[in-house]
């Protein structure tokens, strides 16, 4: 079983950047397709960031040049970079297995762009 739990999210100022961090467990963690994945109450939840296991990566063009999604296999992590943060943006960030059966989830982290 994979468990994946995400974080790193908070205030930013628009035109900001933040780091998300995703921390897995379980041995099949890093043969996974991961993403990120974010949401609110009025929308879809939308993933908007992949990269597989092999570290080929795929943007939706929302976010495509501002940011950057990686891995750390050694450390079974993956990471968001955001940057050009706009209001928005403001979001639940979810980090989340692509493509899998069972697909997994983490409980989301809150991002929140204001002055």
């Amino acid at each position: 079983q994979v468990r994946v739990v995400d974080s790193g999210g908070g205030l930013a100022h628009p035109g900001g950047s933040l780091i998300l961090s995703c921390a897995g467990s379980g041995s099949l963690f890093n043969n996974y397709p991961m993403g990120w994945s974010r949401q609110t109450p009025v929308k879809e939840r939308e993933l908007i960031a992949r990269i597989s296991s092999d570290g080929r990566t795929a943007y939706a063009d929302s976010v495509k040049g501002r940011f950057t999604i990686s891995r750390d296999k050694g450390k079974s992590m993956v990471y968001l970079q955001m940057d050009n943060l706009a209001r928005e943006e403001t979001d639940v960030y979810y980090c989340n297995t692509v493509g899998t059966v069972p697909d997994y989830w983490g409980p989301g982290t809150q991002v929140t762009v204001s002055t």
